[in-house]
């Protein structure tokens, strides 16, 4: 009777679908982002933004820019200039549309004591931000490192994720089953998933959106940094670098040999967070000194 019961399921699933407005059912019946031709993507971003805007009773733009040919994004961090004022974490919240309620932060600040080092067993992220910089201290930031090996890749089941031309790892939110195989492969614990409905004030939205990027996302899924891949492929900087008060954070073009980013991994003191586990990290600590 195992046939009935599957027929009796299919049957009631049908039943609900037929009850949908046509953009759920557009919604449900979506394909993974990479297979959209032009028109089926146009499709897409319109229905979201009129999801959006009965959501958020405010008009938001959803792009699906294009990445740049001869780019490939890289990323630096000097721990010897950052405070820990934690800046970065409260513009990535505002750039890019996190949930307010329930919590949402894609970096996380950890402090450390200089005579240990990297020690990230006996690291504090707790501290209190308006002491800062403490005595003794320094500060490492943590958040998606963009790797080219990426485990996150390598275990979806459904392909939800993958790297982009000009190396951001995104996340087809509408794709994703909210297995969470990503997050326990990811040893930076940069994944964040969506227990409860997110919430975002009407106020503080980002009406300035990307289908992988910083859109409005739902509960149930897992999300990430993805470098503000909304203004990076505008030609801007990420929201945690232009907010950075130190200059602690730099960003650029890793194929480009007169840029920034170049420049620090050529002449600075360059380590890799975890680098003994071969993701080969797109993001670079350094020391300016």
């Amino acid at each position: 009777m195992k046939w009935m019961a599957v027929g009796t399921a299919s049957i009631a699933s049908l039943s609900v679908l037929s009850s949908c407005n046509s953009d759920k059912m557009e919604a449900f019946f979506q394909e993974q982002f990479k297979e959209l031709d032009e028109d089926e993507l146009k499709v897409v971003l319109e229905r979201l933004e009129r999801e959006y805007k009965k959501q958020y009773d405010t008009d938001i733009e959803v792009n699906a820019t294009l990445p740049m040919n001869d780019v490939l994004f890289g990323y630096g961090l000097d721990l010897s200039k950052c405070i820990g004022c934690r800046r970065c974490v409260y513009a990535c919240v505002d750039e890019n549309n996190h949930s307010r309620n329930p919590e949402v932060q894609w970096i996380k600040v950890l402090e450390m004591e200089k005579d240990t080092g990297v020690d990230l067993l006996h690291s504090n992220p707790y501290y209190n931000p308006e002491k800062v910089p403490e005595a003794g201290h320094f500060y490492m930031p943590v958040q998606c490192q963009q790797c080219r090996n990426a485990p996150c890749v390598k275990v979806c089941p459904v392909e939800a994720t993958w790297a982009e031309p000009d190396g951001i790892v995104v996340v087809d939110y509408n794709w994703c089953i909210g297995c969470r195989n990503c997050m326990a492969a990811c040893p930076y614990g940069a994944r964040r998933f969506n227990w409860g409905k997110p919430e975002i004030p009407a106020g503080d939205l980002n009406p300035v959106t990307e289908y992988l990027g910083n859109r409005p996302r739902m509960k149930g899924v897992v999300e990430k940094c993805t470098f503000c891949i909304q203004r990076v492929r505008k030609g801007k900087y990420p929201a945690c670098v232009e907010i950075c008060p130190v200059g602690a954070r730099k960003f650029g073009n890793l194929l480009d040999e007169q840029s920034e980013i170049r420049m620090i991994m050529k002449n600075k003191r360059v380590f890799i967070f975890k680098e003994e586990l071969n993701t080969q990290p797109k993001f670079y600590y350094f020391y300016g000194t």
